[in-house]
């Protein structure tokens, strides 16, 4: 575990480290969307970049603070290991991807495209991750575990300082928990700038480890993940991640698999935007659950948009 708190001092000096390419994202709003929602709802776009997801913030700030240039290998459903490799081959720095067998071709070639050793074992992605931890071990390489260390989850506050400084800070931010870099770097930027703002994280509720943990206050690990959302498919909690977020999230929603398709449909119809499950959840938990702020000012990402073309056959056109 790491010991360095997340620091909005840190995340107020990070995007100077990151490339612009991924910051300065849009902030989106459709008043005809508010009815359907049932509250004022805008939409921070972080799928315009060359990874199309938020990833490359955290990446790129952790790679640029590297000391040693050694050989870097992580287990990732995808998008994060696209930032890693994205990240290390701007760098030179060679960079080991472990996905799960279940992973989607679509990521499987994204990170080989962008320079990454990809090998596919493991069963789901935590045990991918844990294969990543062994050979990481064994071969002298660093482990890069997205929610372990805080430089990832400092970039990734940097979509949080983007917020404030363009608009009043909202009622309520709705964030999409996988390993939990973005609630605890949002979290923790809203903290400092925003206190008032409510920071709520969503889960699927296929895949509920985190809420568990958050709820506990240690890590809680479940049987398994079941849920469309790979991207936020989490059995086995980062135990950092889970003390940084318990201090800056106020609480953390689940929302099943049909509600993550109809937000996605939703944010495709209306946006024209294509939104992976996990990279919707945000959405997802405000057509679920919006009802309880009302008129409140509410704001959260859209997190990755990285889908096969079977993907948005099944999921973005209704039956």
């Amino acid at each position: 575990m790491q010991s360095r708190e997340v620091s909005a001092e840190r995340i107020a000096g990070a995007s100077g480290l990151i490339d612009p390419v991924f910051l300065d994202s849009p902030l989106l709003s459709l008043t005809s969307l508010d009815p359907l929602l049932g509250c004022r709802a805008s939409f921070k776009v972080e799928t315009l970049n060359p990874i199309r997801s938020f990833k490359g913030r955290g990446t790129e700030l952790f790679t640029a603070q590297l000391v040693e240039r050694v050989n870097l290998v992580c287990g990732s459903a995808g998008n994060f290991g696209q930032g890693l490799a994205r990240a290390g081959a701007q760098r030179k720095i060679g960079v080991t991807v472990f996905a799960s067998e279940s992973a989607s071709s679509l990521k499987l070639a994204a990170m080989r495209a962008l320079g990454a050793d990809v090998r596919v074992a493991g069963h789901d992605f935590d045990a991918a991750k844990a294969l990543a931890r062994a050979y990481a071990d064994a071969s002298g390489s660093l482990y890069v575990e997205d929610g372990a260390w805080p430089e990832i989850a400092e970039g990734a506050g940097t979509i949080a300082r983007e917020i404030t400084e363009a608009a009043d800070p909202p009622d309520v931010m709705i964030i999409p928990v996988g390993n939990g870099s973005l609630l605890t770097g949002i979290g923790t930027w809203m903290r400092h700038a925003a206190p008032a703002t409510r920071v709520v994280g969503v889960v699927a509720a296929g895949a509920p480890s985190m809420r568990l943990s958050f709820e506990a206050g240690n890590s809680v690990a479940t049987p398994e993940a079941d849920t469309i959302a790979d991207g936020i498919a989490v059995r086995e909690p980062v135990p950092y991640s889970v003390a940084a977020m318990s201090n800056v999230a106020d609480e953390i929603l689940e929302v099943d698999d049909d509600a993550l398709i109809k937000a996605m449909r939703l944010i495709h119809e209306h946006l024209g935007l294509v939104v992976e499950p996990a990279g919707a959840a945000g959405v997802a938990g405000v057509i679920v659950h919006g009802e309880r702020w009302g008129d409140s000012g509410v704001r959260t990402i859209l997190a990755g948009g990285n889908m096969t073309s079977g993907q948005m056959r099944r999921w973005l056109v209704p039956a």
